[in-house]
C-alpha cells in the first residue's frame, strides 16, 4: 500500500534567541509524521529560515567512523547550532567544505539557510535544538537586514498573540473561537509564565543592526587567550571555570559588561563544559562577585 505523501512544511523566521530556548516536541504518531519544535511563543515549526554570521564549521568523524561538518550561525540574538553530513545533499556538503576554508582563511561569511529543526534530550533530561541545513547560500548585507526585519515582525506578532492569550481562557475551544493557534496553548502550558523582556531586548538588538550598525553582526567576538599554565579541562573543573571567566571578564571588559554568548564560546573554546559555565556565571551572580547591567551581560561587581 503507497503511503499518503507527507506535505512539505513551511519554513518559518525564527531569532537564534527564540528557537534555542525552546524545549517543547511534538510529533504525530505515525511514522512518517512530522516533527515540531514549539518555541515559548507559540510558534510550532518544522523548517526554519535562519541567517547570520557564521562563526565556526569544522568537519569532524562521529563514533561510526563518517564525517560531519558541525558549525554556529550567530545572528544579535545568539546562535543557531547546525550539521551537515552524509544525510544531507552532495550540494550541501560541498558548501559546507568550501565554506570551512573561507572560515580559515579569515573570511567573514554572511549565511542564510532554510533547514529541518531537530531537538534532542540527553540522558540527564537536558534538551538541545538544533538545525539541519536542506539549503543555503552566502548574502550581502542587504540581504541579511531585510532578513532581520522580517524576523523580528514575525516575532513581533507572536509576541502580540501571546499576550492576548493571557487574556483568554486556557482552553482549545477559547483559542479557537479568538483565533489563537492551539501551540500557544501547548507552549503556555508547557513553559508557564514567560518573561517577554529578554524578546523585547533582542529585538531591540536586532532591529539597531538592520537599521544600519551592521557592523556588529559581522564581527566574531573575540577570543581570549589564557596566560602558559591556565589551561582549562574538559572535565569542568568548577574552580577553573571561576578563574577563567572572571579573567575573560576582565580582560573583555569595554565598560558596557560582556554579552553571555561571548562569555560561553570564550569558555568552551578552552575546552570547558558549556553547562558548567552557565551555572558558574548564575553562582557568582548570586553570591554578588558578577553583576548584570542589562540582561545577558556581564561585568565584574565593584568591591567594596
Amino acid at each position: 500500500m503507497e503511503r499518503a505523501r507527507i506535505a512539505r512544511q513551511p519554513a518559518h523566521l525564527l531569532l537564534a534567541s527564540e528557537f534555542g530556548s525552546a524545549t517543547l516536541h511534538e510529533k504525530g504518531s505515525g511514522e512518517y509524521d512530522p516533527s515540531f519544535v514549539i518555541t515559548k511563543l507559540g510558534a510550532k515549526v518544522n523548517r526554519i529560515v535562519a541567517a547570520g554570521l557564521l562563526e565556526r564549521l569544522e568537519l569532524r568523524e562521529t563514533s561510526n567512523g563518517s564525517s560531519l561538518y558541525q558549525g554556529q550561525l550567530r545572528d544579535p540574538t545568539g546562535l543557531h547550532y547546525f550539521s551537515v553530513g552524509e544525510y544531507n545533499s552532495e550540494m550541501m556538503q560541498e558548501l559546507a567544505h568550501q565554506w570551512t576554508e573561507r572560515l580559515n582563511d579569515g573570511e567573514p561569511l554572511l549565511v542564510m539557510m532554510t533547514s529541518k529543526t531537530r531537538w534532542y534530550q540527553t540522558d540527564e533530561g537536558a534538551v538541545y535544538t538544533s538545525l539541519r541545513p536542506e539549503e543555503a547560500c552566502v548574502v550581502k548585507r542587504e540581504v541579511y537586514a531585510n532578513w532581520l526585519l522580517d524576523a523580528c515582525q514575525a516575532t513581533m506578532a507572536r509576541m502580540n498573540q501571546f499576550t492576548a492569550s493571557l487574556e483568554v481562557e486556557p482552553t482549545l475551544d477559547a483559542y479557537a473561537r479568538t483565533g489563537l493557534p492551539a501551540s500557544l496553548l501547548a507552549a503556555r502550558n508547557h513553559y508557564g509564565e514567560v518573561d517577554l523582556e529578554p524578546f523585547n531586548l533582542n529585538l531591540m538588538q536586532a532591529l539597531d543592526i538592520a537599521e544600519g550598525r551592521i557592523e556588529a553582526a559581522t564581527t566574531p567576538p573575540p577570543v581570549m587567550t589564557l596566560p602558559d599554565g591556565e589551561d582549562a579541562t574538559a572535565s569542568g573543573d568548577a574552580p577553573g571555570v571561576d578563574a577563567f571567566l572572571l579573567e575573560a571578564i576582565g580582560h573583555l571588559d569595554q565598560g558596557e559588561g560582556v554579552t553571555f554568548d561571548t562569555l560561553l564560546k570564550n569558555a568552551v573554546a578552552r575546552g570547558f563544559v558549556r553547562e558548567v559555565a552557565e551555572a558558574k556565571l548564575d553562582d557568582m551572580l548570586d553570591t554578588g562577585v558578577l553583576e548584570e547591567p542589562r540582561f545577558g551581560w556581564f561585568r565584574l561587581a565593584p568591591s567594596e
